[in-house]
């Protein structure tokens, strides 16, 4: 884990952009979200609110759930409810829409590849796990059920409710969801060789993955598992 706090408070803020701005590639790409973000256009598409400030009601509900599983928040826990629904509204603003193909695949592989190395970033930050993530670990701890079943059973029931409501489902959830826990590692491990234990992050964010999403080291599957998040070691955002 960085050892600094002003470096892990950086580590902790452009990870959390760039989640953000990923999310949004993700979002005008249009060829499919990860599960909770499915969820999060869904609501969007019925309401009058905007994707991101959809994302921070939902973490913030989500952050509710943990007061009955006892679960306690940090400073980064906080930081990813504001800061990615900030950095998704303001990239979604800027950001132009695609039509070619031939252009929205290289972005939503771009996408992917950028949600993995801001998670490593935020994740390495040990500040804190996403509302997500830390849902999942505190229903794990209360139940006694494994990662991989709450994990699955969650983003399963987020999915099916974003889809219904208008989600995004499509390829880009299969290359999310498969995707994401491998690249979370090997961006992990890139970071780790940059710097005396840069990007370790600690065991609670690798248990983890929008959320991040899924365990780093744990049974991490999925678009949980694959998406560390902004939530997740298994990656969780």
């Amino acid at each position: 884990m960085l050892t600094r706090l002003p470096s892990r408070l950086v580590a902790l803020f452009v990870g959390l952009w760039l989640y953000g701005f990923s999310m949004a590639l993700m979002v005008v790409a249009g060829l499919g979200l990860d599960p909770w973000d499915v969820f999060h256009q869904g609501v969007a598409q019925r309401t009058s609110l905007s994707f991101g400030t959809v994302t921070a009601l939902a973490g913030a509900a989500v952050l509710l759930l943990w007061i009955p599983i006892r679960q306690r928040p940090g400073f980064g826990t906080v930081a990813n409810v504001v800061v990615i629904a900030v950095a998704v509204d303001t990239s979604l603003a800027l950001l132009p829409e695609l039509d070619a193909l031939t252009t929205r695949i290289p972005v939503m592989l771009f996408a992917v590849v950028l949600n993995a190395f801001a998670a490593a970033l935020y994740i390495g930050a040990g500040l804190g796990p996403g509302p997500r993530d830390g849902l999942m670990t505190g229903l794990v701890a209360r139940t006694g059920l494994s990662v991989r079943l709450v994990r699955t059973g969650l983003e399963v029931a987020v999915l099916a409710t974003g889809w219904m409501l208008g989600g995004t489902v499509g390829v880009g959830t299969v290359v999310y969801a498969l995707g994401i826990g491998p690249l979370i590692q090997l961006m992990m491990g890139l970071l780790n060789r940059l710097g005396p234990n840069r990007g370790a992050g600690d065991v609670g964010a690798r248990r983890r993955t929008r959320g991040l999403p899924g365990p780093l080291t744990c049974a991490a599957t999925g678009p949980g598992d694959t998406q560390p998040g902004p939530d997740a070691c298994a990656a969780s955002g």
